[in-house]
């Protein structure tokens, strides 16, 4: 499947998006969205890659991948990735290896497969963590990157709010029913989204399989939720993120956020001084990146990002 829309009126129109798939060293078929592959006019700049959250997939950064992809005056390349076991990726037949360790191995898989050297990184929530383990294990594949309502330490009410509605998530029969039970869960913390952004927000969560809209992730991966008790406090990642701090670094928080507290981010900024932080208004966790100004926000800090790499 391709986006065939056309760029800037002063380029070829190329075609902007594209699947691709390739292997891990496992043998598991994953998907990855490459928008701005062909385009001449993204070459010799930063691409950005794109991680997903817990549950989620490549189609969350649709909107925002056409917009930085087609962008009149920097125009990148944008490489989101679907986790094994979500979007378009094969599902494991072992549940115990859908973990942030080999998630991070499999990014850096895709990176290779698609000649992508180092970017900027973009991770929500999960993909935040990946981005804190990768700070360790692959430290040059990152040359900036954007926390979207993740930091060092998660917390535990809000991860006992994800747990919650995961477990009980409900069926619906049509697209317009699935965006009116996001809306009727989520409206609270997402006050500035219309209702045309519901229902863009089902066609990222759901797909349609046998005639049926279904969560687009394999049930399995709930286990690992499973597990966390969260009447002990959660392990945090201080030394990691003081990792990623050695590159340019945002952090954005919903004003709603319940995983990333509003003391979480300050204490970041102490821990990293040069750290970027922005709050979304009307939005919780975690912010949708094409809304509200957010690409706007993106594009500073990437052109930030440009000046110091080209020093």
């Amino acid at each position: 499947m391709a986006d065939n829309k056309t760029g800037a009126a002063d380029r070829p129109a190329p075609v902007h998006y594209e699947d691709v798939f390739f292997s891990t060293s496992d043998g598991l078929r994953l998907h990855a969205a490459d928008y701005g592959r062909h385009d001449p006019a993204t070459r010799g700049r930063l691409p950005v890659v794109c991680l997903p959250g817990l549950t989620r997939n490549t189609r969350d950064f649709h909107d925002l991948a056409l917009l930085l992809s087609r962008d009149e005056n920097t125009p990148r390349r944008v490489v989101s990735f679907d986790y094994r076991g979500r979007g378009q990726s094969g599902w494991d037949k072992d549940a115990s290896r859908y973990t942030i360790i080999i998630e991070a191995e499999d990014v850096l898989s895709g990176m290779a497969a698609l000649g992508l050297e180092h970017a900027i990184f973009i991770g929500t929530s999960r993909g935040g963590l990946i981005m804190h383990v990768l700070a360790a294990m692959r430290p040059g594949a990152m040359v900036a990157g954007v926390l979207n309502d993740i930091g060092p330490v998660v917390d535990g009410a809000g991860l006992a709010q994800i747990k919650a509605y995961l477990s009980r998530m409900p069926k619906p029969n049509t697209w317009d029913e699935a965006a009116h039970i996001l809306a009727q869960a989520h409206t609270k913390s997402f006050s500035a989204l219309s209702d045309a952004d519901w229902a863009d927000f089902a066609r990222a969560v759901y797909v349609e399989k046998d005639g049926k809209l279904v969560p687009d992730y394999d049930p399995a991966l709930l286990g690992g939720l499973k597990g966390v008790d969260l009447n002990t406090p959660l392990p945090t990642l201080w030394p990691q993120f003081e990792g990623l701090g050695a590159m340019p670094l945002l952090a954005l928080r919903g004003e709603h956020s319940t995983l990333l507290s509003h003391e979480t981010l300050m204490a970041m900024k102490v821990r990293v001084p040069s750290l970027q932080t922005f709050t979304i208004p009307g939005h919780g966790h975690a912010p949708i990146l094409h809304l509200s100004g957010i690409p706007q926000i993106l594009s500073q800090f990437f052109a930030s990002v440009d000046r110091q790499h080209h020093k």
